[in-house]
């Protein structure tokens, strides 16, 4: 497992610098500024190469961009709407001058509208710590009164629009604005800009699209740009919805092992895949996370790994963002299964065998509380994460544990 780490470019608060401290091996980032469904140049990618070279100082850090976390799909791709076939031959455009730079692996993902939801950005725990939290009740709060989506009430069972409705009646005036602004957070770079009406307009563009009119767009896409990357030697990865259950009666399509089965079948070639991440899977109480493992693992090309405590074990309830080994997901198991594929890949002399992970997301504790990085991403909590990922890897690859398997 190829140890890497999520960086927003020269603005995030967590530099270079932390990133080497916290010993990572290779870095996860994006061109955030380059507006979706334009090429991303040559130009550009050499300039974020160039960021991520140097410390503070000036000195050498030694790191180098590894995986493309995101190369945006548009929506017009996903509507199959507008500019879609130019929008295509762009990211075709874009995937190879990344390759030309040496970069092989490009997470996107194929949720409609919204790239992740959170009702909380910074719920607070018993110990001090925060983390994200999505609670079932105020989001339905939002969708069906400050929202006032057509057909909401249709989306929830009686007790929950109860629920909701006594909810909302208790909110203040500043509970509903943090409210909304959380869940609109989730718009890429929309989270300060966009009203309930723009929301509006953006889920009606969806209104005659099911599930599985988007899975037959999502497959037309994959059609067209993974025989190109299987060509030119990269991989390609789509993350899961995130949660991994219908918002806002919008579409979702990779929740499920049989939703990735599907998708791998259609476009059947190895730079097809997967990125496995257990917190948004880990979202759905049915999603057996170290088994997926097990019979996808040959088309998992990158990892993210977190855990959520489910606080509602039914599909849609309330979750919040553990600590790494705390939730839901067995994480020695998972790595013990990740541990198995990468066996598996480099008996079959796979070039690809170690697979890239970052520890996703993390608390914020101690100096996190004061550096407000982006939500989701602090120092210190990814830091105790991926050091409690790395025990577990070490202590499992060790020989003495391997001679006793």
């Amino acid at each position: 497992m190829r140890q890497t780490w999520r960086w927003f470019g020269p603005k995030d608060l967590v530099s270079i610098d932390d990133m080497l401290q916290a010993g990572v091996e290779g870095v996860v980032t994006a061109l955030h500024h380059v507006p979706t469904g334009t090429v991303w140049t040559p130009e550009d990618i050499a300039q974020r190469q160039a960021e991520l070279a140097v410390m503070r100082d000036g000195a050498p850090s030694s790191l180098k961009w590894e995986v493309v976390e995101s190369l945006p799909v548009s929506e017009d791709i996903k509507r199959q709407t507008g500019e879609w076939k130019a929008h295509i031959a762009n990211w075709k455009t874009s995937m190879r001058n990344l390759r030309a730079a040496g970069i092989e692996v490009i997470c996107y993902n194929f949720m409609p509208i919204l790239d992740w939801t959170r009702t909380d950005l910074a719920y607070r725990l018993a110990n001090g710590a925060t983390c994200m939290r999505y609670d079932a009740i105020d989001f339905a709060a939002f969708d069906l009164f400050l929202l006032e989506r057509r057909g909401a009430a249709d989306s929830y069972a009686p007790e929950v629009l109860e629920a909701a409705r006594a909810r909302f009646a208790g909110m203040t005036e500043a509970r509903k604005e943090e409210l909304a602004g959380n869940v609109v957070f989730g718009l890429p770079g929309a989270a300060e800009r966009m009203s309930m009406q723009d929301v509006k307009t953006h889920l009606a563009h969806y209104d005659n699209i099911p599930a599985e009119r988007l899975r037959a767009h999502l497959v037309d896409f994959l059609a067209e740009v993974a025989p190109v990357a299987q060509d030119i030697g990269m991989r390609l990865c789509c993350h899961p919805d995130d949660p991994p259950f219908p918002l806002l009666g919008l579409p979702r399509v990779m929740s499920t092992e049989a939703d990735y089965r599907a998708v791998m079948d259609a476009v059947d070639v190895p730079a097809n895949g997967i990125t496995l991440c257990t917190g948004s899977l880990g979202a759905r109480a049915d999603n057996d996370l170290p088994g997926m493992m097990a019979r996808l693992g040959d088309r998992v090309h990158f990892l993210h790994l977190r855990n959520v405590a489910l606080e509602d074990r039914a599909l849609g309830g309330s979750f919040h963002e553990a600590a790494h080994l705390e939730g839901n997901t067995d994480m020695v198991a998972m790595i013990a299964a990740i541990l198995a594929e990468e066996d598996r890949r480099k008996a079959a002399g796979r070039a690809d065998w170690q697979i890239p992970m970052r520890p996703d997301h993390g608390q914020d504790i101690l100096d996190d509380l004061k550096r407000k990085a982006q939500p989701g991403y602090p120092a210190i909590g990814r830091l105790k994460g991926l050091a409690e990922l790395r025990g577990i890897m070490t202590a499992l690859a060790h020989p003495s544990v391997r001679a006793a398997q």
